[in-house]
């Protein structure tokens, strides 16, 4: 693999344009990256922030989950409240997913974490009116070794991507990085079963589920692609179609209603890597329409030179607004037009 297709796979050529919306607003008390963001079926946001990622530029402080009421026009995010008997000096959130159960409509958040730039997945219980989190457990596997994302398919089940094959962060960061192979891959756990249900990913990133529950997307970083795969009884996903996007793939979110995907995307993720404050990284969001049928709609809704967003990472959509999340730098809401 040279040098040069690797510069490819990063679009490191590529200059982002302008393409706003109206109205976006910086939101306040994110500087810091909101790298994944999830969103209730009553206009609650989670937002994971603080994200601290071998490569890029990071924040001191510990991470945070905050949560953001967008049916409040005031858009202000508030920070929840967490458990005394959780680490919190090392808490460093990447990837989140929220399962309610249909049992009691209980709503558990799984985190990925990497205290010390290690894996783990936590557990929590969601407590609306105290506006907190309950810590349940954390979850450890040798098969959950480099975990990106993670879409959950039950109170103590998910589907993970691991974004990188080795551990060591040196092989991690930068012989990997710029080895450029597919060595990505993805894993299904629950209590009694943990397997690798695909691989062959350049950087699996974003994962999540059309909501009928029947379908997992996948997220190639460097593919530029989402993956769609049918879920099996067991668990194992078979792939059913690659719609490619044109733009480095990171966070998935859909949308329950439409089953639409929005996508936070890099534009050139060489000046994500390589950050350089007077030439910053881009930003841009990709809605991908009909993603079953014969000819998806790939479709950019926002574009930016990295002057108003460094790196964004995530899009999700409710009551006519755009919720955009960045990897370190601050997040934006938008009208849609």
């Amino acid at each position: 693999m040279t040098f040069t297709h690797c510069r490819k796979r990063f679009l490191a050529t590529r200059e982002p344009a302008k393409n706003h919306l109206p109205n976006c607003v910086l939101l306040k008390n994110l500087e810091h990256g909101t790298e994944d963001i999830m969103i209730l079926g009553d206009g609650l946001a989670f937002i994971s922030a603080g994200l601290k990622y071998p490569g890029i530029p990071s924040s001191d402080e510990p991470g945070k989950i905050f949560v953001l009421d967008l049916k409040d026009s005031r858009m202000k995010p508030m920070e929840l409240r967490m458990p005394r008997n959780f680490d919190l000096e090392t808490f460093n959130p990447h990837g989140i997913s929220l399962y309610t159960d249909p049992s009691d409509d209980a709503v558990y958040l799984f985190v990925v974490n990497h205290p010390h730039h290690k894996s783990q997945i936590e557990v929590f219980k969601f407590v609306e009116e105290e506006l907190s989190l309950v810590h349940l457990k954390t979850i450890k596997h040798e098969l959950l070794h480099s975990v990106n994302d993670i879409v959950a398919v039950g109170v103590d089940s998910f589907y993970a991507t691991n974004d990188h094959y080795f551990e060591n962060q040196f092989l991690k960061s930068y012989v990997e990085m710029l080895l450029c192979q597919p060595w990505g891959n993805v894993v299904y756990y629950s209590p009694t079963e943990v397997k690798e249900v695909s691989q062959g990913y350049y950087f699996a990133n974003g994962i999540n589920m059309s909501p009928d529950k029947r379908h997992i997307y996948v997220a190639d970083v460097f593919d530029h692609t989402v993956h769609v795969f049918e879920r099996k009884e067991d668990n194992a996903l078979t792939r059913v179609k690659t719609v490619a996007v044109g733009s480095l793939v990171d966070n998935i979110e859909v949308d329950p209603e439409t089953g639409d995907l929005w996508v936070g995307c890099h534009p050139n993720a060489w000046k994500l890597f390589f950050f350089d404050p007077n030439d910053p990284a881009g930003s841009e969001v990709i809605r991908i329409q009909n993603i079953h049928s014969d000819k998806p709609q790939v479709t950019q809704v926002y574009e930016d030179d990295g002057h108003v967003l460094i790196g964004s990472s995530v899009a999700a959509t409710y009551g006519g607004k755009l919720l955009i999340g960045t990897v370190f730098h601050k997040a934006l809401v938008c009208d849609l037009k």
